[in-house]
């Protein structure tokens, strides 16, 4: 866990979309301990998984208005 990083927080969360690209590794949803019965979604909380990726999406929203949002994908030779 960091703090805000304001303008480079888009540039960070790509950083960790590729090492998960690389790695083949889901991060965790950090502190989710509490699963709403009601919403039957996978969030992998708390620990990491690892499962095959060809291709990651990053939403990230900074304040005043630093916003990114990209697809990613491996590249294919």
């Amino acid at each position: 866990m960091m703090g805000h990083l304001i303008a480079a927080a888009g540039a960070t969360e790509v950083i960790f979309c590729l090492l998960a690209l690389r790695d083949n590794v889901v991060p965790p949803t950090t502190n989710y301990d509490d699963p709403d019965p009601d919403c039957d979604l996978d969030y992998v909380p708390n620990v990491s998984r690892e499962v095959p990726c060809t291709t990651v999406l990053t939403n990230s929203f900074g304040f005043g208005g630093q916003n990114i949002a990209l697809v990613v994908k491996q590249f294919a030779d």
